[in-house]
């Protein structure tokens, strides 16, 4: 059974040696790019998964949740999303390190300073990652993690957050 959002299916597959570059999931030996997971391909309705997951069904349920909340994300309006963007503003005003993975980590390295002033691309990014890897922290069933580094009280704003607008609550996917 797939999973749904919104009564339509999420089609997710699983591929040999996963990589990015320049924005494309590459499969297969000989690649370049970088190393990956996943990837989700939001108009298709279609999350492909390294083929190596199969067998760590904690690490596999941990990244599908990251996935599925891609979907999460593109649905939640404005408003919400904006309201995150504030809350991760301030963590870089506070100078908090750390995140709840690697795919935000890496982002939020790479920020510039007017990048969440001015909402770049750069930005967005960063925050839908880091929105996904904390719904994947929240709901993986995974209590620590080594990429798990954000400290405990940014979690826990998080966690209120996501209390607060009510994603805690049953979510259909």
């Amino acid at each position: 059974m797939s999973p749904e959002i919104e009564g339509l299916p999420i089609g997710i597959e699983f591929a040999p040696q996963l990589r990015a570059h320049a924005g494309k999931l590459l499969i297969g030996n000989g690649q370049r790019g970088r190393e990956v997971h996943a990837g989700t391909f939001l108009r298709e309705r279609r999350i492909v998964l390294d083929a190596a997951l199969k067998g760590k069904t904690a690490e596999l349920g941990r990244i599908l949740v990251h996935e599925l909340f891609h979907f999460v994300w593109l649905r939640l309006g404005n408003p919400k999303r904006r309201s995150f963007e504030d809350l991760l503003q301030r963590e870089l005003r506070d100078r908090a390190p750390g995140e709840l993975g690697w795919s935000a980590e890496h982002l939020k390295i790479g920020l510039h300073r007017g990048d969440c002033v001015n909402r770049t691309r750069r930005w967005r990014q960063y925050a839908c990652e880091s929105f996904c890897d904390t719904a994947a922290w929240l709901f993986s069933g995974i209590a620590r993690h080594g990429e798990f580094t954000l400290p405990s009280a940014q979690r826990h704003e998080r966690r209120d957050w996501f209390r607060r607008t009510q994603l805690t609550r049953r979510i259909s996917v």
